[in-house]
């Protein structure tokens, strides 16, 4: 093999592996993000809101270099499809930086010492423990070329899309209390950012089936919109 040829087979290989490792950084985030909501840690949503430039450190540094090795390097068949996809996936990585900040941003308006209702926020916690096993998945399945552990993404996140239902039904039938209404309006959004990150985690999954195959198709229509 050429010494250029393999240069960029190493290139290749370093940028999938930084782009993959955005995943980490989102699951570590998304820890600290619901920890900081159980415990109305407005110190640590800080930190998390802080924090979110790393992951737009790492989406910037991986969205150049991809674009440089398209540039330089003119990839194609197999290795395209591969540098394609992964602008896919950092491009997920970064918007689910963001649904981490935008849980952040929740916790200091809902108070010190909210009135919590303990059904909803069990909800809430299944959802961000499912939304976790969802991007750690989508990693391994890219990573692996397994598209049937892609597909399988579907089934996690059918479930976080039923319990944010619930959660929005829950918060709706909360009572007259205004402090108890707004604690659940502030739920709602939590639940639909948790529920976005499953999104973006199918959306992953359907990458990797793009790069084994080289045709794109989306796995469920669920996975993005509700079913009744």
């Amino acid at each position: 093999m050429p010494e250029t040829r393999t240069q960029f087979q190493e290139e290749l290989r370093s940028v999938e592996e930084m782009a993959l490792g955005g995943l980490d950084l989102v699951c570590a985030t998304l820890t600290r993000s619901l920890e900081a909501l159980e415990h109305q840690d407005v110190e640590l949503a800080s930190l998390v809101i802080a924090g979110d430039d790393q992951i737009d450190g790492r989406y910037l540094e991986v969205h150049q270099w991809i674009l440089t090795l398209m540039a330089t390097q003119a990839p194609v068949a197999s290795d395209l499809r591969i540098l394609a996809a992964l602008l896919h996936v950092i491009g997920h990585v970064e918007r689910m930086g963001d649904q981490c900040v935008n849980i952040a941003k929740l916790i200091p308006l809902s108070g010190h010492d909210p009135p919590v209702n303990e059904e909803i926020l069990a909800r809430i916690e299944r959802m961000g423990e499912l939304a976790r096993s969802e991007v750690s998945q989508a990693k391994q399945a890219f990573a692996m070329r397994d598209v049937e552990l892609a597909q399988d993404l579907v089934r996690q996140d059918e479930q976080i899309n039923r319990l944010n239902r619930e959660c929005f039904r829950a918060a709706l039938d909360i009572g007259d209390n205004p402090d108890e209404r707004e604690w659940a309006q502030y739920m709602i959004l939590v639940a639909r950012a948790l529920e976005r990150i499953g999104d973006n985690a199918v959306d992953i999954g359907e990458q990797t089936a793009f790069v084994v195959t080289g045709l794109f198709r989306e796995f469920s229509d669920a996975s993005h919109a509700p079913t009744r």
